[in-house]
């Protein structure tokens, strides 16, 4: 009997062990999502792998850059502004800023601060004759607007300075093309004046939009060119305008010129590929040719240069079919030898012009432009 009781015991006492068993496991799957003690524990000792954090807009335009020690991400900012940042190479000239459009009002520039914007400070304000700056790789521009009538009051006329070749010859050259060159000190002097004065210096496509009356430009605005890329304007000129940092123009004959931009502040656009000789009538092959023909010559220009934007045509010659290939071609715009100002209106295709020629001092650059 005491044998059989204590088999009893032994008995209920491993259905309890048992039971008390069950219950713990069932316990641990209740906390652990039914997983069992072996997922809980491997649950404890895994790391969860962490998601990356997506990239800004500024950044992933950053990483797209080829070099990216220069690159400089561009944002815009201000009211009626919603223009994607912009990717420009620091220490190169801003290239096609935005020229935004709003209802009822005409875009007054870029500038540097939200207090400049609204200042409208001529002198802090940012386009393309300028070097890009860029710290940390980004910046931000801001956005001033003016009105229309605004615009219309201000009445800017834009001087266009035409300039050829150059001498060191105080008495000048001894040619027929004598009048073409401008004493070297007296474009010294003339363009020390220009930087002295802080004109503001607009881009092609600026003067484009400021004669749809889309872009404010201040009366105190200049735009300088010279015509050929001649090796005096080479050796003689590029450096005055690279030392003043004043952005300008050079027109080239492609044809006879595919060497690259001789300074950052210098733009080369078209003064036609092969058109600057005379045709049949003892003009400009401009005026002799079709549309086809011109748009064709433009064409084969604006190869060279990898840009468009505007034309000068050669010796001045222009008439209707040349105006309609300088359209075909996809030019907005192109420069005459006709004395005048750019203003709200006027006609693109005939750009006029303040030439400036041998004996013009300082004091009459003075008075042509202000």
């Amino acid at each position: 009997m005491i044998r059989r009781r204590r088999l009893i015991v032994a008995v209920i006492a491993v259905l309890a062990v048992a039971l008390i068993a069950v219950v713990a496991t069932i316990a641990v799957r209740a906390l652990t999502g039914g997983e069992g003690p072996k997922a809980a524990a491997a649950g404890a000792t895994s790391t969860p792998t962490p998601k990356p954090t997506p990239l800004s807009p500024v950044q992933a335009l950053l990483k797209t850059a080829a070099d990216p020690a220069k690159a400089c991400a561009v944002s815009f900012a201000g009211d009626g502004i919603d223009h994607a940042p912009m990717l420009q190479t620091e220490g190169v000239l801003f290239t096609g800023l935005p020229i935004p459009e709003r209802a009822g009002s005409v875009f007054a520039g870029w500038y540097p601060t939200p207090e400049a914007a609204q200042a409208q400070t001529q002198t802090e304000r940012v386009n393309g004759s300028q070097l890009t700056t860029c710290p940390d790789h980004q910046r931000t521009l801001h956005a001033a607007w003016t009105t229309p009538e605004q615009n219309t009051a201000t009445a800017a006329k834009i001087p266009i300075l035409m300039y050829h070749q150059f001498t060191t010859k105080p008495e000048g050259e001894d040619n027929w093309l004598r009048n073409n060159y401008v004493y070297i000190e007296d474009f010294k002097a003339q363009m020390d004046y220009v930087a002295s004065q802080k004109f503001y210096m607009p881009t092609w496509d600026e003067l484009n939009a400021f004669i749809d009356g889309k872009l404010f430009l201040p009366q105190h605005s200049l735009i300088i060119t010279d015509d050929d890329a001649d090796p005096t304007w080479l050796q003689l000129a590029v450096p005055v305008v690279t030392e003043r940092k004043l952005l300008t123009t050079s027109f080239v004959i492609t044809g006879e010129r595919k060497d690259g931009s001789p300074s950052p502040y210098v733009l080369q656009r078209s003064h036609t590929n092969d058109m600057h000789r005379a045709g049949d009538n003892g003009k400009g092959r401009m005026v002799n040719l079709s549309a086809d023909q011109v748009a064709a010559d433009l064409e084969e220009s604006a190869k060279v240069l990898g840009a468009k934007e505007v034309i000068a045509y050669p010796y001045g010659h222009y008439n209707a079919t040349a105006e309609e290939g300088v359209t075909k071609a996809g030019f907005l715009l192109a420069r005459t030898i006709d004395f005048g100002y750019v203003h709200i209106g006027t006609n693109k295709l005939e750009l006029p012009v303040v030439r400036i020629n041998y004996g013009d001092t300082v004091n009459g650059l003075k008075n042509n432009i202000g």
